[in-house]
């Protein structure tokens, strides 16, 4: 699971940046291809912070709560199973 994303990162991260360079001026695809970069930091951050807590605790209704923020609470012994709830 874990290559799995990272190889869905390595193709999608360049080619959304090589997308959005080619709208603009060459002048502007450094600045682009920084932006594209910058926001995948982010939003991998965010994940990690609230959203791994929001899409997978068990606390919400609709959505989990945030007992899981920060990944408090999460090894790879939390699940039972084969799978580890870190994958």
């Amino acid at each position: 699971m874990l290559v799995a994303t990272v190889l869905v990162l390595f193709m999608t991260i360049p080619g959304l940046s090589l997308f959005y360079a080619g709208m603009v001026r060459s002048k502007n695809v450094l600045s682009v291809l920084m932006q594209c970069f910058a926001i995948t930091c982010l939003v991998t951050v965010l994940w990690v912070f609230w959203g791994y807590s929001i899409a997978f605790g068990a606390d919400g209704l609709y959505w989990g709560g945030l007992s899981k923020s920060f990944l408090a609470g999460v090894t790879a012994d939390s699940v039972s199973g084969t799978i580890p709830e870190t994958v």
